[in-house]
C-alpha cells in the first residue's frame, strides 16, 4: 500500500509508523491469515473507503515471503538477505570488476567500497552467519579472476605470480595451465600469490560482516551540533 494508505491505516490501528512504506501481517494459521486479511480488507474499504490493489496483496508462508529485500525462514526463523537482492549484488560486483574494463585494480577497489557500503549497510540486519562468509569468499574469487585475466601472456602470468613469492618451479604450471580466469582463481598458487592479506592492503574489505557492523557504528555515531 502507499504510504498515504498506510499511515491512515495505521492511525485508524492506533500505531504510529511515520516512515513505513509496506505492511506485512504476521498470524500463526493458514486460516488466521484469511480470517485477518478480510477484516484488514473490511477496515480500508469500509471505514476508510479506500481502493484495495487485489495485484498487490498476497496470502503465504513467511517461507516464499521477501519484504524489503530480505526473506523470512520459517516460523519465528532468522531473516536474511533474498536471493534476488544476493544476485543482483553479485551483478553489480562482477561488473565493477569485469575483467576488460581498461582501468586500474586500485580505481575498481574504490568504486566496490562506495558501491558495497551502501548495500551492506542496508542489509546489515541479516541474521544467518553464512551469508557473509559465502559472499566473501565469492568476492575474493572474482577479484582474483581479474587479476588473472589483466595478466593475459602465460609469461606475464608466470613473472607476476613469481613477484607475489611464488617460486618459477610453482608459478609455472598455473602460469601455463589451460583453465580460464574464473577456475584458475581457485587454484592454490593463485591463492597463494593473491593471498586475503594482499587483497586487504589492496582495498578489498577483510570481512563483509566487519563492513557492515562499520556502517552500523557510523549510522548509530552520534553528530556533534546545536539541539533542535
Amino acid at each position: 500500500m502507499s504510504r498515504e494508505v498506510h499511515v491512515r491505516f495505521c492511525e485508524g490501528l492506533g500505531v504510529r509508523f511515520p516512515r513505513a512504506t509496506r505492511l506485512v501481517i504476521f498470524v500463526k494459521s493458514d486460516a488466521a491469515a484469511h480470517r485477518v486479511y478480510a477484516s484488514v480488507e473490511r477496515f480500508l474499504t469500509l471505514t476508510l473507503k479506500l481502493h484495495v490493489n487485489h495485484d498487490k496483496r498476497s496470502v503465504c508462508k513467511t517461507q516464499v515471503l521477501e519484504y524489503v529485500g530480505y526473506e523470512f525462514r520459517g516460523y519465528g526463523g532468522p531473516f536474511r538477505v533474498s536471493r534476488k537482492k544476493l544476485d543482483a549484488f553479485k551483478r553489480s560486483v562482477s561488473e565493477i570488476f569485469r575483467r576488460n574494463r581498461g582501468i586500474s585494480m586500485k580505481k575498481r577497489f574504490a568504486e566496490f567500497r562506495s558501491y558495497a557500503i551502501g548495500w551492506l549497510g542496508y542489509f546489515q540486519l541479516d541474521q544467518v552467519k553464512t551469508t557473509f562468509s559465502t559472499l566473501d569468499k565469492w568476492l575474493r574469487r572474482r577479484v582474483r579472476a581479474c587479476y588473472s585475466k589483466q595478466w593475459r601472456k602465460p609469461k606475464t602470468r608466470r613473472r607476476n605470480l613469481m613477484s607475489f613469492g611464488l617460486s618459477y618451479r610453482d608459478a609455472r604450471p598455473f602460469a601455463f595451465s589451460g583453465k580460464g580466469a574464473w577456475r584458475l582463481a581457485k587454484t592454490s598458487g593463485v591463492q597463494r600469490a593473491l593471498s586475503n592479506e594482499y587483497l586487504n592492503s589492496e582495498g578489498l574489505p577483510e570481512s563483509s560482516r566487519a563492513l557492515a557492523t562499520a556502517c552500523i557504528l557510523a549510522t548509530n555515531r552520534p553528530r556533534s551540533g546545536p539541539a533542535c
